[in-house]
């Protein structure tokens, strides 16, 4: 498939992002990972009075989510951009979005990334060793693949992927190099792997594929700047919603929204708060939400979504508009 064609991709979780919105005030919510804007084009459908702000770092992405949100006018706006630019992105428009009402982060590779092979994300096609979201950047998955220590090739399966077979994986892929393409890393990898162990879990390359892809794009680092610039920009009664895919990423939005609900306090638990700590968020569920046995069915990758959803309070540190 070549990358001229339709950027097609269905939203996860849709109706619960659209009812948890549903209550914020008129305003703007940011999208901070746009993709084919299925999110973007729903609200803006049932809400007249929000506008959008959309961000990706996937040029092939924006250009298909310009063309579903033309005929919203100037309610939308797309902005090449990775998420933890949001905060410079939000300043830059300046009033014109004025209030952020809500942020979401819909996180991971998009289906459209998994069905083009040049892209490098899929370990069902050959491609070349990627995985870039955005490819004005110059890092990609050969770098560790081909170049990286095998110690940190290690680490780096076991962090991002929870690959138990790490070690092994890391020592066939070293033994390889160079490596051409993805279908060969596919391949080493399911030789790395015992035998009885690859005929269970789905494909034997998956989180190997899923760690190379995360580390290529810093993801959990990016996703904790973004996560910090949206409690930043966000206006009281606002709301920050995550949909993750990996625990990795959920555990990233499960401590920040964490910190936002405690205030970062460190008393001892069950005992009042004495050190000053000042909440800037509400969770609106623990533990979030999931897709039920409908979606998953749909849409197989809804199956590993969580979203989480937190409330934005008023904070003593927000600016007060004049």
């Amino acid at each position: 498939m070549m990358a001229t064609e339709p950027f097609v991709h269905r939203s996860v979780l849709l109706d619960e992002v659209l009812a948890l919105f549903a209550p914020v005030p008129a305003g703007t919510i940011v999208d901070a990972t746009l993709g084919g804007a299925g999110h973007a084009a729903a609200l803006l459908e049932t809400r007249d009075d929000l506008r959008v702000l959309g961000l990706d770092q996937d040029r092939d992405a924006l250009v298909a989510a310009q063309a579903r949100l033309a005929p919203f006018g100037d309610r939308a706006e797309v902005v090449h951009a990775r998420f933890d630019q949001l905060a410079t992105v939000v300043a830059a428009a300046g009033t014109a979005v004025q209030p952020i009402v809500g942020v979401l982060f819909d996180l991971g590779v998009s289906s459209p990334q998994l069905d083009r092979p040049e892209r490098g994300f899929s370990y069902r096609a050959d491609g070349p060793l990627d995985m870039r979201q955005d490819r004005d950047r110059s890092r990609t998955a050969a770098d560790l693949v081909n170049h990286g220590d095998r110690r940190e090739l290690a680490r780096v399966l076991r962090d991002l992927g929870d690959e138990r077979y790490a070690d092994r994986i890391a020592r066939a892929v070293e033994a390889a190099r160079p490596i051409a393409g993805t279908a060969e890393l596919a391949e080493i990898v399911r030789g790395a792997i015992p035998a009885a162990t690859r005929r269970t879990g789905g494909h034997p390359a998956k989180r190997t594929f899923q760690a190379l892809r995360m580390w290529t794009n810093d993801e959990l680092a990016v996703l904790a700047a973004g996560l910090d610039a949206a409690f930043e920009v966000t206006a009281p009664g606002g709301r920050i919603l995550a949909i993750s895919f990996h625990s990795g990423e959920d555990r990233v939005v499960k401590a920040r929204f964490r910190r936002a609900e405690t205030g970062g306090c460190t008393c001892p638990p069950g005992l009042p708060c004495v050190c000053g700590a000042v909440p800037e968020g509400r969770l609106l569920k623990r533990g979030g939400w999931t897709a039920g046995p409908a979606e998953s069915t749909e849409n197989p990758r809804a199956t590993s979504a969580r979203l989480r959803a937190v409330e934005r309070l008023a904070h003593p540190d927000d600016e007060v508009p004049t």
